[in-house]
């Protein structure tokens, strides 16, 4: 899902940091006005959940890798504009320190991973409980909420890829970056979140919510957010 340097061209990546900083700049403003000093030591914890869960990176056939995000659960527990901090600080060290995706990209990985997958995850959560707050329901729910978040993320991440042939060509037409079109670049990253690794976030999703509703719940923020 890290997308390296010299996959996306500047007319794809430029953009993209555009986008994210616009988020990166909401979300530090709702945080220091939204965020409490007892979930501080929970921001720090959900960036480590992230960062580990993320270093469980499977090779795909195809070309490509995937991993588990656990942005979607931390949107839930946390809010969604501090997921994006959240996610965005691990993509950050990851590209700087590891080497795990480009500097280049940082803006796509960060949009791609740390705005469409919590936005999308807690979206779906709260149309998918409606107003429940415990039982079966809430745990489709939650479950839905991870598989589509990081399904959509793949899909975006496809497109980006997919895209490049029609945008950035040579003299002599050949593709300056990812050179795959559309028609393999997308299904290349979306099946193999549709068939395994959607389901793998889905599980984490419901497994941690299920955790915090039997021990904390008032943690949950897109629980107390209904009930407020």
């Amino acid at each position: 899902m890290h997308i390296p340097d010299g996959y996306l061209s500047p007319q794809t990546y430029v953009p993209l940091y555009g986008a994210s900083f616009v988020f990166w700049s909401i979300a530090l403003k709702k945080l220091k006005k939204e965020l409490s000093t007892k979930h501080v030591p929970y921001l720090a914890m959900a960036a480590a959940f992230s960062f580990l869960i993320q270093m469980f990176n499977i090779p795909i056939p195809g070309g490509t890798t995937g991993h588990a995000v656990g942005a979607g659960i931390i949107a839930l527990l946390l809010g969604p504009w501090t997921a994006v901090i959240a996610v965005s600080v691990v993509l950050i060290i990851q590209a700087i320190v590891f080497g795990d995706g480009g500097i280049t990209a940082i803006g796509a990985n960060c949009f791609n991973m740390a705005v469409v997958i919590p936005f999308v995850s807690y979206g779906v959560f709260r149309l998918m409980s409606g107003n429940s707050k415990s039982g079966k329901r809430v745990s489709i729910a939650a479950f839905l909420s991870g598989y589509a978040g990081l399904t959509l993320s793949a899909f975006v991440t496809g497109l980006q890829f997919g895209i490049q042939p029609m945008i950035a060509t040579g003299a002599d037409g050949r593709p300056l970056y990812a050179p795959y079109p559309l028609e393999v670049a997308l299904p290349a990253m979306v099946l193999e979140h549709l068939l395994l690794f959607g389901i793998v976030e889905g599980v984490v999703t419901v497994l941690l919510l299920r955790y915090f509703l039997k021990n904390e719940t008032d943690m949950i923020y897109a629980l107390s957010v209904k009930g407020s």
